[in-house]
């Protein structure tokens, strides 16, 4: 940080010294976020750690959930509360091809839960959403709604990480969803660089955004042989990810880029180990990210819920990516944990999985995200109103589902992954 030069007029040293634009920048939150080893760092130097949960967006409808039931205010001062300091909001390239095949219009409120729910659920669920949030009426369009949720992330100070999820609007994830893998069904890798560059430069004006990923899960296409024999693989990886990377980065060039891994992104070990992406001979190398090295995160997803070893899962960890957080790998990065997650009850955060990951990530310093705040969706698989079981929040997003492991486990997790 350095102050600009205090001009004398006439002799006199002003009393008021002007400050350039990295003084400016310093306030919250302190962008733009760079890596540095195994660290991210903000503007001024100083370590970043996420601690967070995610947010869903890139269902049916294609807007964040929970709207119905409360405002955003509402839900993002119930983040806040855990302390957390991080989101993890999701998107659909759908949502964006729509608005290229719409004429560059986006498209409104009443038309996306029309859409998705029918003329009367889509009308009464609408009416339901304005109610609880007055701001919007029925011409509100869907990125006016990620708008607002960026806003209230600024003046609450939530970094968001915004997160590809999926090409069609739907639930995820599968092998044979028709979105697991670049030239599936629904993934398109044309719309998706174009997706990922229309919303890179879209939220450059949210003050919150500091992140945004490249893809969420990719996995085999199970359905399509053809397509997994001729790319499922860390060559074929290599090529989409720095096609995606270059669309983000060209876009927006402020943003840290998230990389996901191969098997539903439980895996990036040849990325920091520094081995051959086969069935090539080639090896990843920051290199191949010209002027913008310092802006690759790794991020891993696991749900080894039914573990009964804590020293096994914190090994799986290791082996899978985190390693790259001791310094001491090939290729060293941040890496975070963007989701994993289990059914909110009395009980189930008392298990090996969730007790060990409560351990294990604030001792590494590695960020993480929840999976899931959401208590219900607007739709979910073709049901209504579906009710998350795996939610932090409750079926109508007033209160936490279980309170004995928010109040018992999860406030604490906050606190030490961020002291």
């Amino acid at each position: 940080m350095r102050l600009s030069t205090v001009l004398a007029v006439a002799g006199v040293v002003s009393a008021t010294p002007l400050i350039d634009s990295d003084v400016r920048r310093a306030a919250w939150p302190n962008t733009p976020h760079v890596t540095s080893g195994r660290w991210v760092k903000d503007a001024t130097g100083t370590n970043i750690t996420y601690a967070g949960t995610n947010w869903p967006g890139a269902a049916d409808v294609m807007i964040p959930e929970g709207l119905q039931y409360q405002s955003i205010a509402t839900i993002v001062t119930k983040i806040k509360s855990l302390g957390m300091n991080a989101i993890r909001l999701t998107y659909a390239i759908q949502m964006i091809d729509e608005i290229y095949s719409n004429g560059g219009k986006d498209v409104t409120l009443q038309k996306a839960f029309v859409q998705a729910l029918g003329q009367t659920n889509g009308t009464r669920v609408l009416n339901q959403v304005l109610t609880k949030n007055p701001s919007f009426s029925a011409s509100t369009t869907r990125l006016e709604v990620f708008d607002a949720v960026a806003a209230e992330c600024a003046k609450q100070q939530i970094y968001i990480l915004l997160d590809n999820h999926i090409s069609k609007g739907m639930w995820c994830c599968s092998g044979d969803d028709g979105n697991s893998w670049w030239g599936d069904k629904y993934f398109d890798t044309g719309n998706w660089t174009r997706g990922l560059a229309y919303m890179a430069n879209h939220a450059k004006s949210w003050t919150a955004l500091t992140a945004m990923s490249l893809r969420n899960e990719p996995r085999e296409p199970t359905n399509n042989a053809a397509l997994s024999k001729s790319s499922y693989n860390w060559q074929g990886w290599y090529g989409f990810v720095k096609q995606g990377a270059n669309a983000i980065h060209n876009a927006n060039a402020d943003v840290l880029i998230f990389l996901s891994g191969l098997s539903f992104d439980t895996t990036l070990t040849p990325v920091v180990q520094g081995t051959a992406l086969t069935p090539g001979t080639a090896k990843f190398s920051l290199s191949d990210f010209p002027g913008y090295a310092n802006k690759l995160v790794l991020e891993l997803h696991n749900y080894e819920t039914s573990t009964t070893s804590c020293s096994t899962l914190r090994g799986n960890l290791d082996r899978n990516g985190f390693n790259a957080l001791s310094g001491t790998t090939p290729n060293v990065f941040p890496v975070m944990l963007t989701e994993f997650g289990f059914q909110m009850d009395a009980t189930t955060w008392k298990n090996t999985y969730s007790t060990c990951l409560a351990s294990y990530l604030p001792e590494k310093k590695a960020g993480w995200m929840i999976w899931v705040l959401a208590g219900s969706y607007y739709i979910r698989s073709g049901r209504q109103d579906y009710d998350e079981n795996w939610g932090l929040l409750n079926h109508d997003w007033s209160a936490w589902r279980s309170p004995s492991y928010v109040n018992g486990a999860l406030m604490t997790m906050v606190k030490n992954t961020l002291s």
